[in-house]
């Protein structure tokens, strides 16, 4: 049987993939099992930061490897340590609980939201997201994110989340009263809602009204976090400072790694016994994690704001392209024709892309040739051609 065979018989059915199968790349090229090569214009849903087989990234989790691979947070490694004392000092937070993916991180900001509430006497344990947010697929996370076709099949979801409109700061307001919220959490952009950006008087607005009424503020920052959108963090486009943030994805390089980092104000909120995880903190994750972060200075976070600059003002004049919203390296692109139809299109002239909602998503290695980059738009400007 083909590779395609063995997955379609042993493998779950969760996902619909695209008929191609990866078996190799370096930087930002792929290829498939003929030898067909692609530019990666989706680094696995934003995560492979510095593209494919990074060198440096190879090199750090290979030396890992080779000298302690797990060992339990019962004990105390290097690349952990190190690691957290990075993320802390580079966004001005306190402390950092280390775990797998991005849902698991968020479980852990929620835990902080409502241990801290309890901690101050408060009789406050819902959390408000925004409406047509996404927070991750376990049920707390499910029942966090704001779109109701994802809880459909899943009910009964975990009580204590509201949710209030984007880019509405009344609503907000009004929500976040009537239900006597301990945290307020958010997306500066959110990406599996159609990669919309949140207005910048609306976030600031939310920080105020969280700062005055001792409501913690949480960012979501699992795929705008650690360099996507031209800043080390995405909530520092915004001149605000969250009481806590997490992230994931571009975090790891490719290994599983999940990151709830916590301010000053909630730094105390969990302690012994409160959390844990068996695999978080892991050395080889935090190792690779580690690589990629001491990576991303301000040289390169002005290459990927050039690049955004390049791929918003080539495509938002494109034949058969509505509007690109995103910011850095984090782009949709609303198109006349139908978007499954473009990545098709797109996937046969060597291109790889992804979609979110009806829109054509983009998410490239932050170093990404530039060379490269002009010939993927290149070939997705012909083919959102109506």
């Amino acid at each position: 049987m083909s590779i395609k065979e063995i997955d379609k018989k042993y493998v779950l059915n969760t996902y619909n993939r695209f008929d191609l199968c990866l078996v190799e790349g370096k930087g930002s090229l792929v290829k498939d099992e003929n030898g067909k090569e692609y530019i990666d214009l989706t680094t696995g849903i934003g995560v492979t930061a510095f593209g494919i087989a990074d060198e440096k990234w190879v090199e750090a989790v290979t030396s890992q490897l080779n000298t302690l691979q797990h060992v339990s947070n019962l004990y105390y490694t290097s690349p952990c340590a190190k690691l957290a004392q990075h993320i802390c000092e580079k966004t001005d937070m306190s402390k950092v609980f280390f775990s797998n993916s991005g849902a698991e991180a968020n479980e852990c900001a929620f835990k902080v939201a409502r241990k801290y509430a309890s901690d101050k006497g408060y009789d406050r344990v819902n959390i408000l997201t925004l409406k047509n947010s996404f927070h991750g697929r376990t049920l707390a996370t499910l029942s966090a994110t704001g779109q109701e076709h994802y809880h459909e099949l899943f009910a009964p979801l975990p009580e204590g989340f509201v949710h209030a409109k984007a880019n509405d700061i009344d609503d907000v307001i009004k929500v976040a009263t009537q239900n006597n919220v301990c945290a307020i959490m958010l997306e500066c952009v959110q990406g599996e809602g159609g990669v919309i950006r949140l207005d910048s008087d609306f976030v600031k607005a939310i920080d105020s009204f969280a700062k005055a009424n001792d409501i913690l503020l949480i960012v979501d920052e699992v795929q705008t976090g650690n360099g996507r959108t031209g800043k080390l963090y995405a909530y520092m486009n915004y001149d605000i400072k969250p009481d806590v943030f997490t992230t994931a994805k571009g975090l790891g390089g490719g290994l599983p790694i999940g990151a709830c980092v916590v301010g000053e104000k909630a730094q105390n909120a969990l302690g012994f016994g409160d959390h844990g995880s068996t695999y978080g903190g892991n050395p080889v994750a935090c190792a690779g994690a580690l690589s990629v972060l001491e990576r991303i200075d301000e040289k390169l976070l002005e290459d990927v704001r050039k690049k955004s600059k390049y791929i918003f003002d080539t495509l938002s004049i494109a034949d058969g392209v509505e509007s690109v919203s995103g910011m850095g390296l984090m782009i949709g692109i609303k198109t006349k024709k139908n978007v499954s139809n473009i990545i098709k299109e797109c996937m046969e002239n060597g291109v790889l892309c992804l979609s979110a909602k009806d829109k054509l998503r983009l998410l490239p290695a932050l170093n990404i040739d530039f060379d490269l980059l002009k010939k993927a738009v290149g070939i997705i400007k012909d083919a959102c051609k109506i």
